[in-house]
């Protein structure tokens, strides 16, 4: 039997997460937008948001796990059929349960691709599986640049959330083509001889279960803060989709030098400074205003960009039995945490702002006005005075996380060298 393409199946599973982005970052531009089209709060518009990571967190609980019996090909399959359907259902919406199901089938699809992909190159590349998963989740933010510009110039250009959508079927469309009839290995699991019970096993130690929970914080500030920068900087005086691009393409470009950048920090130093400069990012943003928004970006960037492949890198190197069930908890827990905060950020947001308007103002009354009138200008300086108080409550949970990967970085300098979890088979 032929050895697989390996450089087929690395660029198909990155344009796979091109993608999985595009549908982040579109999404991200059109809560507003769908929220005002169809009369729909803040609130449950987290709600439907958080819809695509509850989607995400149970197909990769489910399909990482299952990669083994029903093969990561059908897999692929499967999110290749997900995200087709999820955004065509989107595009023909009519209200709240339709917009409910269609981001769904979009979460279900994105998390597939995880699921398969992820321990797909961690076998693919068994020797530099840190260097590399940052090289295929650079795309995740190369991903949220090519779609927030998409975005950006079609509302330039007048064009409806429908085309914005529809955009999103150019890469899948390109990486279905890309996976067909390919030749899929087994995982770096099953080809070890290690069974489903010690991995299950690896999956209790109390190591990886601090990186589960340190998995909930840093999924939270990178893609909670992406999927709302968008709405809570909507009236900072410039672009907000801008920011969200400025913010990722930063993200790919420190994602693309990651093997340097880990033989100067290690993955444990990494995820130190990470917290450090995306809590003060955060902070930043908040108290920030015009262009000084893009300085405090910059900042923010500089700190998510290692958090989610550094995180899976690190379990796969030091953590390697775990296997792809380590990998798919890291991941499903990390979606997980982005769905349950969401919802809570949409409805800060919706406190946030009512504070800041007179008694007795009705958010969904004053949305129908138009620009320049003196109810949207009011409308527009709560929102803005709303958004920056969300961030700063935010940015508390990179500050949590520098005192834990404080912990980790002290830990893995001691331990290292003797701790037998580190032992790779």
């Amino acid at each position: 039997m032929d050895q697989p393409n390996h450089l087929r199946l690395f660029t198909a599973s990155r344009i796979a997460l091109v993608a999985t982005a595009m549908t982040f970052a579109i999404r991200a531009n059109l809560i507003g937008k769908l929220g005002a089209e169809f009369a729909i709060s803040s609130e449950n518009m987290g709600i439907v948001v958080g819809t695509a990571f509850w989607g995400f967190t149970l197909s990769i609980f489910i399909g990482g796990p299952l990669c083994d019996i029903l093969g990561m090909r059908r897999l692929i399959y499967c999110a290749f059929i997900g995200h087709i359907s999820g955004v065509l259902l989107t595009i023909f919406s009519t209200g709240f349960i339709s917009l409910f199901i269609s981001t769904l089938l979009i979460g279900i699809a994105n998390g597939l691709v995880e699921a398969a992909c992820n321990p797909l190159i961690a076998t693919l590349y068994k020797d530099e599986k840190t260097k590399r998963l940052n090289q295929f989740h650079l795309w995740f933010p190369g991903g949220i640049v090519l779609g927030g510009l998409s975005a950006y110039f079609l509302d330039q250009l007048g064009l409806g959330w429908q085309i914005q959508l529809a955009v999103i079927l150019i890469p899948t469309i390109c990486y279905g083509i890309l996976f067909l009839d390919q030749e899929f290995p087994a995982t770096e699991r099953k080809s070890s001889g290690i069974s489903m019970k010690e991995m299950v096993a690896e999956c209790k130690t109390p190591l990886f279960i601090f990186m589960v929970f340190g998995m909930f914080l840093t999924a939270a500030t990178e893609l909670g803060t992406n999927q709302w920068v968008a709405e809570l900087l909507g009236n900072a005086g410039i672009p907000s989709i801008l920011l969200l691009v400025l913010i990722n393409g930063l993200m790919a470009l420190g994602r693309a030098f990651a093997g340097p950048v880990e033989k100067l920090l290690s993955p444990a130093g990494i995820l130190l400074a990470s917290a450090v400069l995306s809590s003060a990012g955060l902070y930043l943003l908040s108290q920030s205003s015009g262009y000084m928004l893009f300085v405090s970006a910059i900042v923010f960037a500089s700190g998510i960009c290692y958090f989610w492949p550094t995180m899976l890198g690190f379990v796969s190197e030091y953590l390697p039995r775990t296997g792809e069930l380590g990998l798919s908890i890291m991941g499903g827990a990390g979606m997980l945490s982005v769905a349950f905060i969401l919802p809570y950020m949409g409805a800060f947001y919706d406190i946030q702002t009512l504070a800041n308007l007179p008694d007795g103002a009705n958010l969904a009354e004053l949305k129908e006005f138009s620009n320049d009138t003196p109810e949207f200008l009011m409308l527009a300086k709560a929102r803005l005075i709303a958004g920056a108080t969300t961030l700063k409550y935010i940015s508390l949970l990179p500050f949590f996380l520098i005192f834990a990967f404080g912990w980790l970085f002290q830990f893995m300098k001691k331990k290292a060298s003797s701790y037998t979890l580190y032992q790779k088979d």
